[in-house]
């Protein structure tokens, strides 16, 4: 197996490479921001629709690799995607961020996606961290603040999905057209936690706090499968599942640690245990996806495999089972971040044209149609993973086994 220290070399290359590609192909030079779209080969789609989780993963992951490395090209292209998520994606009358604009940076859909706020949240508190900008707070809090007068259930806690630009209610909530149409998603909440623990770090706010240990309670009450360690996905306003049985197996792994690193921001004991162990037995449950390649397999839909194995899980994988190592001391579970990575490298990577493939089919061939960015794809997932595997393995030194992260 890689020497751990290979390891984290490999990360640091491949985190280059990746920041490299975006900031090579990405910027859109003539209106302004990122361009919407870029196909397999590198080919801009100019004209294509910008969305505001594409904006904001770019500005949290220039932001976060500032502070990794404090190159300053990283941070010129965080100012870049701060600037523009302000001047073309902030809903100066109504609060909160439009879901997309056109390629001018006009608003195409204005609709109040939560899963867009908190990325906008998570991205902003990022760059607040790397240039202590105090309008970048502002702009965070102010997103937390609208978050909770709108979306927050104060009756049964947790968060509604969608809301039209002037927070009324949606017929249609859904993310896409894959999701089903219900009033609260493990995904939001996933992603609301992950935005709030992070400006958590930078405003170590009482009642921000608070709802980040009443979304912990969620997770363990109603998100995470007491018997199963899997997630379950789509719900009611009263935290009724609905019936569909889908295991995502990239959710799965990815919060096993995000939920961990929550509990570990706030410095709250009790959930510091609690979410440690929660983070094996979801680590477990994940790892009944992994395939003989070292792949995991991207979801099961009522007991059929979903032959299909995208990026963004295999770079959560790489975190996840790292993670449960560190957690455990058991050589597998590093051997299974390992394989992940080593999967990536043989099928996922693009040593061609750059960055990673959206995903492979069962014969590992590049999934047909996808992008290399757009709407979805985007230099978070994989930048992500590079810098949790580096941070673990440099901040961890000598033994790295055993997780003692801090903030």
């Amino acid at each position: 197996m890689m020497n751990i220290r290979a390891y984290g070399k490999e990360m640091e290359n491949e985190l280059q490479a990746i920041l490299a590609y975006w900031m090579e192909h990405s910027i859109d030079r003539g209106c302004g921001g990122f361009y919407g779209k870029i196909d397999n080969e590198n080919k801009v789609v100019p004209e294509a629709p910008k969305g505001a989780v594409l904006n904001s993963r770019i500005l949290w992951t220039f932001s976060a690799a500032y502070n990794r490395t404090k190159k300053e090209e990283y941070l010129l292209m965080a100012r870049q995607a701060y600037n523009y998520l302000l001047a073309h994606f902030l809903d100066k009358k109504f609060g909160g961020v439009y879901w997309s604009v056109d390629y001018k940076g006009r608003p195409l859909n204005d609709r109040k996606q939560i899963y867009g706020l908190a990325f906008a949240l998570y991205g902003l508190s990022e760059y607040y961290i790397a240039t202590k900008e105090p309008v970048a707070l502002d702009q965070a809090i102010g997103l937390f603040r609208v978050m909770e007068l709108h979306s927050y259930d104060e009756l049964r806690n947790g968060y509604y999905e969608a809301f039209t630009r002037d927070w009324h209610p949606l017929e249609d909530l859904r993310l896409s057209t894959k999701d089903a149409n219900e009033k609260k998603t493990m995904n939001t909440h996933l992603h609301v936690i992950e935005a709030y623990a992070n400006l958590y770090r930078c405003w170590p706010d009482s009642y921000l706090r608070l709802q980040i240990v009443t979304l912990l309670e969620v997770f363990s009450e109603y998100i995470v499968d007491a018997a199963t360690g899997h997630l379950h996905l789509f719900f009611d306003e009263e935290w009724k599942r609905d019936r569909s049985g889908i295991v995502s197996y990239g959710h799965d792994i990815e919060a096993s640690w995000l939920l961990q690193e929550a509990a570990l921001i706030i410095g709250d004991k009790d959930w510091m245990d609690r979410t440690e162990g929660q983070a094996l037995k979801i680590a477990i449950a994940a790892a009944e996806g992994l395939d003989e390649d070292g792949g995991l397999w991207y979801e099961k839909e009522e007991d059929r495999l979903v032959r299909e194995k995208h990026s963004w899980p295999q770079a959560e994988a790489m975190i996840g089972f790292f993670n449960a190592w560190q957690v455990t001391g058991e050589p597998q579970w590093l051997e299974r971040s390992v394989g992940s990575w080593e999967f990536v490298k043989k099928y996922i990577k693009d040593h061609r044209h750059g960055e990673w493939f959206w995903g492979v089919g069962t014969d590992h061939s590049p999934m047909p149609g996808q992008d290399k960015a757009g709407f979805w794809k985007c230099p978070y997932h994989n930048s992500r993973a590079c810098m949790e595997i580096i941070k673990r393995i440099s901040d961890n030194a000598p033994g790295v086994q055993g997780n003692s992260r801090g903030n």
